[in-house]
């Protein structure tokens, strides 16, 4: 009887480039990582004046991976804005997304190797900041050759790195685009994601951060999720979504507290998710940096943005969002206008809350592409 033939590997699509950073590179409240990388993904083409380059950061839990292309067809967290003849238009603009520092999609952050022990980092790995997040950016574009970019966007996270950039590199940006960002962590999202946060290093399995790849902290990252994900929709969205559905039988088990509602299957599938592909450590420095961003550090906000050199901003809120509230926004607009860039406010009538950048697509869309021109 023939033996069957040995069959190829099945390797997962991947379309990540990595740019290395300084070493040492220094982190903004102490400490410096060696051997650091940055894992990066690109769309459309680099124009002869090397002018034409959108640099994009994420939220929080994003990878680079922002939409599909050859080497990696899968749909990415922005599928629908970015691509040729979408809102952000490769056939005109050289795309850049980095994954963030900290975070474990390929870039260095507590999940990597630390090359001084051959372990991963943990919690050895140096406070991360905000600042470091955007000044890893700031590396990854000049990796390329690029002293300018264009246009710097962020979305969530990514909305206050795009103000860090702005107030680090004066110059180094032409165009800002803050999307549900702010100056300053409010108390009400640095409590919640306390909160979040406590629900992680409360699991036993967290092990204080030495937790084994196979075994992290699945109830705390659950319930850290789940909280996250009630926050990033609003009542209404949720009202219309599911009202009061009941859940799906497969759910109902003989356990008393068990789910009811279509609603708590929804959180549940979620969080299953978010278990299986974020690492805990990771979610716990990026949650921290959040909290700790405060613009005024820099400087007076309209003294620093009128260093900026910035030419026009965007800045898009959403009126139902829990999280980054639209008093935020209209605080990011007011003082990028008084230092001397041309800006437009868009305050966003979505049901969908923080999250509507990734829902409502027509509506950001239509505003990013009138600001792109």
């Amino acid at each position: 009887m023939a033996r069957p033939m040995p069959q190829p590997e099945q390797r997962e699509p991947d379309a990540r480039r990595y740019a290395k950073l300084p070493d040492p590179f220094p982190m903004w409240r102490g400490g410096a990582l060696h051997g650091a990388q940055i894992a990066y993904e690109t769309w459309g083409r680099l124009n002869e004046a090397r002018d034409n380059v959108l640099l994009l950061f994420t939220g929080l839990s994003p990878s680079a991976h922002a939409a599909s292309q050859p080497e990696d067809p899968r749909d990415g967290w922005w599928q629908r804005m970015v691509g040729t003849g979408l809102a952000i238009d490769t056939e005109q603009l050289f795309v850049v997304c980095v994954n963030s520092l900290g975070s474990c999609f390929g870039s260095t952050g507590p999940a990597a190797i630390d090359p001084a022990t051959g372990q991963p980092y943990r919690l050895t790995f140096p406070d991360l900041s905000v600042e470091d997040i955007a000044r890893a950016g700031y590396e990854v574009v000049r990796s390329l050759g690029i002293q300018r970019v264009d246009t710097v966007m962020g979305p969530s996270l990514g909305g206050m790195v795009v103000l860090a950039y702005a107030a680090l590199f004066p110059g180094a940006a032409r165009r800002l685009v803050s999307i549900s960002g702010t100056l300053a962590a409010a108390p009400f999202a640095i409590a919640l994601r306390s909160i979040q946060r406590e629900a992680i290093t409360g699991d036993p399995d967290w092990r204080h951060g030495n937790y084994p790849t196979d075994r992290p902290p699945r109830t705390g990252m659950s319930l850290a999720r789940k909280l996250g994900t009630v926050t990033y929709r609003s009542a209404a969205e949720w009202q219309q979504r599911f009202d009061r559905q009941p859940a799906r039988a497969d759910l109902q088990h003989d356990n008393p507290f068990a789910a009811e509602f279509a609603v708590q299957g929804y959180l549940e599938s979620q969080a299953r998710r978010w278990v299986n592909a974020f690492d805990a450590n990771c979610y716990l420095y990026l949650s921290r940096a959040m909290d700790r961003f405060d613009f005024s550090v820099h400087g007076e906000p309209v003294a620093i943005f009128a260093k900026s050199g910035l030419e026009q901003a965007l800045v898009l809120g959403v009126e139902s969002d829990l999280l980054f509230s639209i008093a935020e926004q209209r605080a990011v607009a007011d003082a990028l206008r008084a230092g001397g860039a041309t800006t437009r406010f868009a305050p966003l009538q979505c049901v969908e809350g923080h999250d509507s950048f990734l829902i409502d697509i027509e509506r950001f869309g239509r505003e990013i592409r009138a600001f792109m021109g």
